[in-house]
């Protein structure tokens, strides 16, 4: 994958227009979540050292294009970046004819979802933002998958597009753990549905050693090996589905599950066998065997893929399934990569994020990219690099 770089280009004095994922969440006009804020700020930095007149763009939330709204606007966004960059970030709204900025200095444009044509991906828009800048700099893994404006049009014109850092390392994790995967390479897919996650299965079905099923996925696959499930949620129209995965690649099932008679935060927790599963039980986590032959497999594997929490890890009663993987993924020597908001949440609740070796900013980018889809907004970096 040959993409120019933001770290190898000569930015002195160059207009910078860096895509970043800043969709965070906000609360009462404050930043509530600052993990994409503070991804972004090693690249909005290096810019600024390379001596760039630096302007940044991001989407928040899902208003109405060609409409402003206070609720999506960037401002808490811009008050957060002033802080942690220790200077003033100036919100900029009107932008599109042009904007004054100097080297060494930084600015955030208003909400890209506010300009007409952005998610359609116009192209009179495209050439609007890249008239902007001399340089494009590609940063946001997280919105790679989506064809627009902000994201895969401006490539197409400005004057030279690159990959950030943010992006580039990105690519580099994934490419690492799904182009020559050291071996042997087990994945972690765990959800409500097959359905949503059967690409990702099949994908990784071709080229992982086990593949470990968790949630209403694996409630799917004990079915189809001819289990009792009880009243847990799994899919019985694709009980074929999965046994044809299973006869692809190493499928280990649970030999023991925590179950309960209701889902709820105060349900009580019981640890069953398999075999011992009643028709009004519903499966909510792997059992204390399974999770220590699990973190076994986890231990001795060379590349770990993570995607989503093996039970319901909200509730505490059921969620040493969960704990005893993430740790065993801490404690394995394998290159591991992990990624999907469950997943990230269950990362930050049992601390393990230092002992990951890459953990993914993108939720559906990161899917359609183990999926083996082409990202649209990579796609024409490559592109121009060729050019």
């Amino acid at each position: 994958m040959t993409v120019l770089k933001m770290t190898d280009l000569d930015l002195q004095g160059k207009r910078v227009l860096i895509r970043e994922d800043l969709n965070v969440p906000v609360k009462d006009g404050v930043v509530s979540s600052d993990a994409r804020i503070l991804a972004s700020l090693p690249t909005i930095r290096l810019a600024l050292e390379k001596g760039a007149a630096v302007m940044v763009c991001s989407h928040l939330g899902r208003p109405t294009e060609g409409e402003f709204s206070a609720e999506n606007s960037l401002k808490p966004v811009a008050d957060y970046l002033s802080k942690a960059l220790g200077r003033d970030v100036p919100l900029v709204a009107d932008y599109l004819d042009g904007v004054d900025v100097k080297a060494g200095d930084v600015v955030l444009f208003e909400n890209v979802r506010f300009n007409k044509g952005e998610k359609k991906n116009a192209d009179e828009l495209a050439q609007k933002y890249a008239a902007l800048c001399d340089v494009f700099v590609m940063d946001a893994f997280g919105t790679a998958h989506r064809a627009e404006g902000s994201t895969h049009g401006v490539a197409k014109f400005a004057k030279v597009a690159a990959a950030g850092p943010l992006l580039a390392a990105e690519l580099e994790a994934l490419g690492k753990a799904l182009g020559a995967p050291a071996q042997p390479m087990t994945a972690i897919v765990a959800g409500s549905k097959v359905s949503t996650k059967l690409d990702v299965l099949n994908s990784l079905s071709g080229i992982c050693n086990q593949l470990i099923v968790g949630g209403g996925i694996a409630n799917t696959f004990l079915a189809a090996a001819g289990h009792k499930v009880g009243k847990s949620l799994y899919e019985p129209d694709l009980l074929d589905t999965a046994r044809a995965i299973a006869a692809k690649v190493s499928v280990p099932l649970p030999s023991d599950v925590v179950v309960a008679k209701e889902f709820a935060e105060s349900a009580t927790a019981t640890v069953k066998l398999i075999t011992d599963v009643a028709d009004d039980d519903m499966i909510l986590d792997i059992g204390p065997q399974t999770a220590a032959h699990f973190a076994e497999l986890l231990k001795s594997s060379g590349t770990i893929l993570w995607n989503g929490p093996v039970g319901v890890f909200e509730f505490d009663q059921f969620g040493e399934g969960t704990k005893t993987l993430a740790k065993a993924i801490g404690e394995s020597q394998a290159f591991s990569i992990a990624g999907g908001g469950d997943t990230l949440a269950a990362i930050d609740k049992y601390g393990v994020a230092e002992q990951i070796s890459y953990i993914s900013t993108g939720g559906g980018a990161f899917l359609e990219f183990v999926e083996g889809k082409v990202l649209p907004a990579v796609e024409v970096l490559e592109q121009r690099a060729k050019a």
